[in-house]
């Protein structure tokens, strides 16, 4: 048994709790959590890990949506509008795909694992990240991604997600845990897409997609027009909507999912999302590249809504490390209480994701996975404000611990 002490515990528990002069007893799982002198005195014969000043322990984060498939991606795609991005991922998609070898995501993984990310939700589109991802050392959801429109290819398209999901269940282990993802309702077509979610029923997986990202979908779900009519007459000039976004949703009524962007997501649509058990998972960088707006937090907060955090992938973002992506989100919603808005970022990329990917970690708490970070802060801080400053300040854990193995 180890006994690890900081300046301040931040549980991300129910009550959210912070514990000063804390300290954590565990060892592959969290046996303890209480006051360091308390502690100390109990497990006298216990190792002792002491942190340096100004040190805070606090669950590994974890990032609900990230697509390492776009890796290689700096500056040849086009931000600032959904449709041109979307065209030019189409028209450099072979070059991304051939220069995002094993070894570039194993690197960003690492990337990630030194900035606090010990779980992510990975999407894969095609398999090539597979290798990657199950030897990572992080938790691994891994979302098989299921997409394609056409009536006459569902059979083609389901075989091909089929013998991925297979080749990724081979693998599965605690660490790496195969999941299903449908790609948005403009992508799949209904019965691809209902295959695929009684395939996850059955197999107890969880699921992940696309919905209602921006200004584009919004219009073409609801009336078959705007850009997507364009975009897709290149391909079909009879091309419509394959369903509405109520039908859509109805589609997921049983699975437990995760639903990705929301930003132009209705009042009836969240309500529904709401009733569904299911997660929001906000990815403010990517929406801010891709030029669709602003998630509306305080709608998906009205609506009780678990909410995550995920970076998306680098073709649409500059940076994988969630502290990042939360200082992005902070200064993107400037309505919100700094303080208020602070705590609900922390919680989105601990419990809240945590219990949105079925992961047995995301707190300090007694009886999870022994999966904790330990940061510095560069001065004392008042415990009222500790949420705010720690996303303000932290780039890089000073100790990582997945399972009480410390690894960086």
């Amino acid at each position: 048994m180890t006994l690890i002490t900081a300046d301040f515990v931040l549980t991300c528990n129910e009550q959210f709790e912070i514990i000063e002069e804390g300290a954590v007893l565990f060892d592959t799982q969290i046996l303890e959590v209480g006051k360091a002198s308390i502690l100390k005195e109990k497990h006298p014969t216990a190792t002792l890990l002491q942190t340096p000043k100004n040190s805070v322990l606090l669950p590994g984060l974890i990032n609900s949506h990230v697509h390492l498939e776009f890796s290689a991606n700096q500056s040849m795609l086009r931000y600032g509008d959904f449709i041109p991005w979307l065209q030019s991922i189409i028209a450099h998609r072979d070059e991304l795909s051939a220069l995002a070898t094993t070894e570039l995501m194993t690197c960003k993984l690492h990337e990630m694992l030194k900035s606090g990310t010990t779980s992510l939700g990975a999407i894969s589109s095609f398999g090539a990240d597979l290798e990657a991802c199950v030897n990572a050392p992080q938790r691994v959801v891994y979302f098989n991604e299921v997409l394609g429109s056409v009536p006459s290819a569902v059979d083609v398209m389901y075989s091909d997600f089929r013998g991925r999901l297979e080749a990724s269940k081979e693998f599965t282990c605690k660490h790496f845990i195969p999941a299903i993802s449908v790609h948005s309702p403009y992508s799949t077509h209904p019965i691809l897409a209902k295959k695929a979610l009684q395939l996850a029923l059955d197999e107890g997986c969880v699921v992940s997609t696309h919905f209602m990202e921006s200004p584009a979908e919004r219009a073409w779900m609801d009336e078959g027009s705007g850009d997507f009519q364009s975009f897709f007459s290149a391909f079909n000039p009879h091309a419509k909507p394959m369903c509405t976004s109520v039908e859509y949703l109805a589609l997921f009524e049983k699975n437990a999912t995760l639903f990705t962007h929301g930003v132009h997501a209705n009042q009836a649509e969240l309500h529904t999302i709401a009733e569904q058990n299911a997660t929001l998972t906000h990815c403010p960088v990517s929406n801010r590249l891709l030029g669709v707006g602003a998630l509306d937090v305080e709608a998906v907060e009205n609506e009780n809504i678990n909410l995550t955090l995920g970076t998306d992938g680098l073709s649409s973002n500059i940076s994988l490390s969630l502290w990042d992506e939360m200082r992005s989100s902070l200064m993107m919603h400037s309505d919100k209480a700094l303080n208020t808005l602070a705590k609900t970022l922390l919680q989105s990329v601990t419990c809240n994701a945590a219990h949105a990917l079925k992961l047995p970690c995301g707190a300090l708490k007694e009886g999870l996975a022994s999966d904790m970070i330990v940061v510095t802060l560069p001065q004392e801080c008042a415990i009222e404000t500790l949420p705010l400053q720690l996303i303000l300040h932290t780039h890089h854990t000073h100790l990582t611990f997945i399972d009480g193995e410390e690894l960086c």
